[in-house]
């Protein structure tokens, strides 16, 4: 599963300023969040075995609930037994018995709202299959266990717009079951460490598309306007996993080896699909090729769900991404922000759902993974520049994160949803994967992946097992490997000092371990003198003080310490502006080297050698260094020295998104030249247009409604203080298209009015409107992005107050066009999300 995580940038600015029958299992078998880190969360005991689930199942809109029969066979996994035990959250148990045939034999059970405890008929011995018949209704909406983000995200089965009162909203159904939410839409085992082939029937309207895991084998017409559609997933996959989705969507067809890979979207984004994720075959073929390893299933489909809780999630041959990968050819021209996603859901079907983590305490053998695949695709595709911007962005939201005392395979946590972190993924996969793959190499780190996929697929692993793995492969041990980067925390934290003899011609490098645990690793430095590099490779033992002598013929022009970023460490040195000049100059320096030595130049922007490092910059062969060095440009250098490169690149670079931070650096500089900005207003990339609007409209805002009149609203959301100047006149014509727009805005008016009085009554106003009006998608809007600042800021008497004011504020509006319009459906559900909203806070 990707994990997103939004910020409500706005809001951050102002703000700163289970029953008895069950007792007799082990206490690590119940997941429930418990604040005692003592707990020690031991894989769930195997007490009988998933071999088959068969499930049939039809929906009921109005209720937000799904009838349901399960199928399911087991056996007992070693110990003979005549209870079994079912994961079921929360459903209305209608019927459970033994299936024998097609006769079904009454079994006695007792229930608890989590868990079906049952009776069986006898005593089952390990060689014994049984068949389990459960009838039920699913109610997702009374389940409140915790889940991916928070308790009313773990529903497991998604209702979204199911009476179509939201006219801007498609009417959908789909699933979520990471961690252990299929429970709560059909009973099973529900852990990682089960493994079960299924067989799914939805009878869905029949004017609707499903997807599921496996091969869809055959569609029946119903008399009464429904349709069954039977899908069938031939090898074992684990239950959270299990996928449905249901919908008005378009599907393109694309394909690899013969093996189908479909699109699922939205109409409207049909004609973009393979622009979004038309590279997935050629990935398909690259991850294939490198883990030699073919794809291992039937198919593959990706679709994309309205209102999806997380990123993105890797059901079995049918991932689902959330609305946020549908994009336009003006976006995708500057980057397909959803890549990397389709990436990292992809390697989950080797790593993740053909071999599976056996707890959650090592969930990093499945996110790790995945992470890394981002790294190795970009590398493949792109080059290393692009893989290590990726890479050290991550790495860095690891460790400005609150982690470092968690280790990455973790046996006490309080809850499960707390491993999906910047830990199990970040470090795991960018920093220690990275590691590894250097430490052994390429060809043995993928042979010894091979070697662990093959092993243990379509079955659960742990660390250890992939340990074992590499080093059959690779000769080598990787105890002291692991027992610091995946059984510990933290990262090294150096302090480097440096000096230069003359007479002996040699430098020394004394480097201190400052943090408690100390680490072991290999450790590249970098000598340069005369523009010339010599590396040397050494080896830093777990010792808190280490020093290195190496012979130079001249003091070296710098020093490069971890020059190709591989050991993930904080390195605390100092080195002047004429050390950071020679390190981006150095032949062959590294994206890290070279940005890192950038980031040590920008406030020297009126040393003459720093601007003539600068102006080469600018020419970097990575676009993103490009990009950032634009960025860093002070206005003055801009003007002082810069202008003529900035509008050469705003029309000549290669890579739209330069364009556009080249066009900005140059209005934000009070740069005069409408023509070269009116011309950027035709360019196809949304990035540019938007630039250029804001110098324009800042330049000649009497022409700003010719400007705006055939832009894309994707522009404007990209362009505040353009749709801040429309706002008005969007309000006084009544131009509902664009509510939803301005909700992001309009959400926070209250905060806004303290920083800035007339800015905070325009969006006041736009508040009103948005809630004194039938306004769905903008109502749902602004009620996401409060419970989002609640999720990011916490429950602190604070946001509460402040959100509660703006929440009953447009509770009465929107009451009150409720009394103006009482058969309206719409306002009615309006004003419920408000009034629960509300509850909430």
């Amino acid at each position: 599963m990707k994990k997103i995580i939004l910020t409500v940038a706005v809001a951050f600015c102002v703000l700163e300023t289970v029953h008895a029958q069950v007792t007799t299992l082990p206490p690590s078998y119940s997941e429930k969040k418990n604040d005692n880190l003592a707990i020690y969360r031991a894989e769930p005991e195997i007490q009988h075995n998933l071999i088959h689930t068969k499930i049939a199942i039809s929906f009921d809109y109005q209720k937000q609930e799904a009838e349901g029969e399960a199928w399911i066979t087991l056996k007992p996994h070693f110990y003979a037994t005549d209870k079994l035990i079912l994961d079921a959250k929360n459903m209305v148990i209608k019927e459970v018995a033994l299936a024998q045939g097609k006769a079904l034999k009454k079994l006695k059970y007792s229930y608890d709202d989590q868990q079906l405890l049952i009776t069986l008929d006898k005593s089952y011995q390990r060689s014994e299959t049984f068949d389990i018949y459960v009838k039920y209704v699913a109610q997702p909406n009374k389940v409140t266990h915790e889940g991916s983000e928070a308790i009313h995200d773990a529903k497991g089965l998604y209702f979204i717009n199911p009476t179509g009162a939201d006219t801007d909203k498609p009417i959908q159904i789909w699933t979520q079951g990471e961690t252990e939410s299929s429970s709560g839409w059909f009973p099973t085992i529900d852990k990682t460490n089960q493994k079960s082939t299924s067989e799914i029937y939805m009878t869905v309207p029949d004017q609707y598309v499903t997807l599921s895991n496996g091969v869809l084998k055959n569609q029946t017409k119903n008399s009464n306007g429904t349709r069954t559609d039977y899908w069938k997933m031939e090898q074992k996959h684990a239950p959270y996993l299990f996928f449905m989705g249901i919908g008005d969507f378009a599907i393109v067809k694309d394909q690899w080896n013969q093996i189908p890979v479909n699109y699922y979207v939205e109409k409207e984004y049909a004609a973009y699909a393979k622009q979004i994720f038309g590279d997935t075959p050629a990935m398909m073929q690259f991850f294939s090729d490198l883990l030699d390893y073919p794809y291992p299933w039937p198919k593959y489909d990706q679709m994309v769900g309205r209102d999806f809780v997380s990123g993105a999630m890797e059901n079995t041959t049918a991932t689902l991404h959330k609305e946020d990968a549908q994009q336009k050819p003006g976006q995708l021209i500057d980057e397909n922000i959803w890549e990397s996603v389709i990436a990292h859901e992809l390697f989950h079907h080797w790593f993740g759902d053909l071999v599976t983590a056996e707890s959650w305490s090592n969930l990093t053998v499945n996110e790790s993974f995945a992470n890394y695949s981002e790294y190795l695709w970009f590398e493949h595709k792109y080059g290393k520049d692009k893989a290590e911007d990726h890479r050290l962005a991550d790495l860095s939201a690891y460790q400005s994160g609150n982690g470092y005392e968690k280790d990455l395979v973790r046996i006490h946590y309080n809850s499960r949803e707390d491993m999906f972190d910047d830990i199990s993924y970040n470090k795991g996969g960018m920093g220690v994967l990275h590691m590894l793959r250097n430490y052994l190499g390429d060809d043995a780190f993928f042979k010894g992946l091979n070697r662990y996929l093959k092993q243990h697929e379509y079955g659960k692993a742990e660390a250890t097992q992939l340990r074992l793995a590499l080093e059959e492969v690779s000769g080598r041990d990787l105890n002291w490997f692991f027992n610091q980067w995946y059984y510990g925390s933290g990262h090294p934290k150096l302090t480097v000092q440096q000096s230069y003899d003359a007479q002996t011609k040699k430098v020394t490098l004394k480097i201190r371990q400052t943090q408690k645990n100390l680490f072991e690793f290999p450790l590249d430095i970098d000598v340069i003198i005369n523009g010339k590099s010599m590396r040397h490779q050494v080896w830093i033992a777990k010792e808190e003080n280490s020093t290195l002598t190496f012979d130079a013929a001249k003091k070296p022009d710098v020093v490069l310490i971890n020059p190709e970023k591989v050991l993930l460490a904080e390195i605390e040195e100092d080195r002047s502006v004429e050390e950071n000049i020679a390190a981006y100059l150095s032949p062959g320096a590294s994206y890290g080297i070279r940005k890192e030595a950038l980031d040590g130049l920008y406030d020297q922007q009126t040393n003459t050698r720093v601007t003539e490092t600068l102006r080469k910059a600018l020419t970097d062969p990575y676009y993103g260094l490009r990009k950032e060095v634009i960025e860093k440009l002070s206005p003055e250098s801009v003007k002082k020295t810069f202008t003529a490169e900035l509008k050469t690149i705003a029309e000549k670079d290669k890579q739209t998104l330069v364009q556009a931070a080249a066009l900005t650096a140059l209005w934000e500089a009070d740069i005069k030249d409408t023509p070269l900005f009116e011309r950027a207003l035709k360019s196809p990339s949304f990035s540019v247009q938007s630039a250029a609007l804001s110098y324009l409209i800042k330049n000649n805002p009497k022409e700003m409604e010719r400007y705006m009149k055939n832009m894309d609203e994707e522009v404007l959301a990209k362009n505040q203080e353009a749709s801040l100047l429309m706002i008005p006149q969007w309000i006084r014509n009544n131009d509902w298209n664009k509510a939803k727009l301005i909700a992001e805005s309009a959400a926070f008016y209250y905060l806004i009015k303290f920083q800035d009085p007339d800015t905070g009554k325009v969006l006041e106003d736009a508040f009103d409107w948005i809630m004194q009006n039938d306004t769905p998608d903008a109502t749902n809007k602004i009620a996401m992005l409060y419970r989002q600042l609640k999720k990011e800021l916490g429950d602190g008497p604070q946001v509460r107050m402040i959100v509660k004011i703006m929440i009953t504020n447009g509770l009465t509006q929107k009451k009150a066009a409720q009394q103006k319009n009482p058969a309206s459906q719409s306002l009615q559900e309006q004003v419920k999300l408000l009034e629960t909203l509300l509850s909430e806070f």
